[in-house]
């Protein structure tokens, strides 16, 4: 239904597809529509999506209602300092009647999971994550073990700063294609909130906007948007002068995950062609958890550097 994304009639689908979805979630959670636009690109575009707040934002809400509004197989995993590799991707128990081991496979196992506090855990329980996040499969006793599809991971952080927190690796940053923030609510969606039906119940009464069908069709039209010579030579520009200015300049793979997420950015607003400012509207939240661990520029926040970034590179 949605693989010819060039169809005008196609894309009009998808764009539809994707503001029932938009809209739904945003009754969920007031006021955030543009942090809620761009959770649902990120899904578009096939990638993972750190939420990095405070606590009592909405975080979690926001993921729960991603999960519940997908209509895939979810899984919620609390992090917690004591949590092993083991109690997420399964381990291999002896079983007595067929005289040999047996792979009993963990919470990881789903089409949506949900990651609550990611920073917790200890480094080596979230090293746990690098391969499935990655490569769609995890590895264990030898054997590789294939994740259902599709295959999408949710983690929110609480800022490092806070009690009880390990800082996410670099490596495993890389992984995420966004991170965005909620931030406190403006006063008129705060009154609300404070008005409205209860939250947890409003996520009960959820229904799936989307089929796991549907969703990969979407997901395959988002990789069929064209993007110009003169567009990845925008994108270039951008990844060579973060190699130049950040000793933690952006990846190949974070070039990959900007290209996408302004091909779904593009998709979802009913263009049939990346535009350069497709990628200013994703591009913080692409590249900020990428270049925040600068040493030139300890003082400076990664939204700041990404911003810097995207507003001194000239746009053709």
């Amino acid at each position: 239904m949605f693989a010819k994304a060039c169809h005008p009639a196609h894309r009009a689908r998808v764009n539809n597809a994707a503001d029932a979805f938009t809209k739904q979630i945003c009754e969920v959670i007031v006021g955030k529509a543009d942090a809620v636009k761009l959770a649902v690109a990120c899904l578009l575009a096939r990638g993972h999506l750190l939420i990095e707040d405070i606590p009592g934002v909405g975080k979690t809400t926001l993921s729960q209602a991603l999960a519940r509004s997908l209509g895939l197989a979810f899984q919620r995993i609390q992090f917690t300092s004591d949590l092993l590799p083991a109690d997420i991707l399964g381990n291999s128990i002896f079983d007595r009647e067929l005289q040999q081991f047996v792979f009993h496979r963990g919470p990881l196992f789903s089409q949506v999971v949900l990651i609550d506090e990611v920073n917790r855990a200890t480094a080596k329980t979230q090293s746990a994550l690098l391969e499935a996040m990655e490569e769609d499969h995890i590895s264990a006793d030898g054997v590789t073990h294939e994740l259902p599809q599709p295959f999408f991971v949710i983690a929110t952080q609480n800022p490092q700063h806070q009690i009880g927190t390990f800082p996410l690796p670099e490596s495993q940053l890389d992984r995420f294609l966004m991170r965005i923030e909620l931030g406190v609510p403006d006063r008129a969606s705060e009154r609300a909130m404070l008005l409205g039906m209860d939250r947890r119940a409003m996520l009960k009464e959820l229904k799936p906007v989307f089929t796991p069908e549907t969703l990969l069709e979407i997901q395959t039209a988002v990789r069929q948007v064209h993007a110009s010579g003169a567009l990845l030579d925008y994108l270039q520009d951008l990844l060579d002068a973060s190699r130049q200015r950040h000793s933690a300049g952006l990846s190949p793979r974070a070039g990959l995950a900007l290209l996408h997420a302004a091909q779904a950015w593009a998709l979802m607003h009913d263009r049939e062609m990346v535009l350069p400012e497709d990628i200013q509207a994703v591009g913080v939240s692409v590249m900020a958890h990428r270049l925040g661990h600068d040493l030139d520029q300890p003082g400076l926040s990664g939204r700041t550097l990404a911003d810097a970034l995207l507003h001194s590179v000239p746009v053709p």
